[in-house]
């Protein structure tokens, strides 16, 4: 399930905008490291350029989840929140496998977070490594 979904309203501009700076900080990383490295280079370099720009961005955020009207810690870490309205999950794997597109998804839900983003750096063209998703 990607894209807009008629369900729901429109993504608000302000998220849209911060959905933006994630995306050109994304390009801006692979554009000077390329695919090869480990998830955790493109993480560290990511949240520089986002707070660079002037963003909040928290990293390796614990997501509890409700279950059976109890709040439980889960183990779920999300790679990256910005501004608290866009989710990053960063890979850096040669093959995609749709389990990551699933967990993003969970991520939104549980999270109440509406615009996330799957981003592989392990890739010639950054363009083919991103996925947008929206709840």
């Amino acid at each position: 399930m990607t894209g807009q979904n008629k369900l729901y309203p429109p993504i608000p501009a302000e998220t849209e905008r911060v959905g933006k700076i994630v995306l050109d900080a994304g390009y801006k990383v692979h554009t000077v490291f390329g695919p090869g490295l480990l998830e955790s280079v493109y993480k560290t370099a990511m949240k520089h350029v986002l707070e660079k720009s002037g963003a909040m961005v928290e990293t390796e955020l614990k997501l509890p989840i409700l279950f059976e009207g109890a709040k439980l810690e889960s183990g779920l870490r999300l790679d990256m929140v910005i501004e608290k309205c866009v989710i990053a999950e960063l890979k850096s794997v040669e093959t995609m496998n749709p389990v990551y597109e699933a967990q993003l998804m969970t991520y939104l839900r549980l999270s109440g977070v509406r615009l996330g983003f799957l981003i592989n750096f392990n890739v010639p063209h950054l363009k083919d490594g991103i996925k947008r998703m929206v709840v």
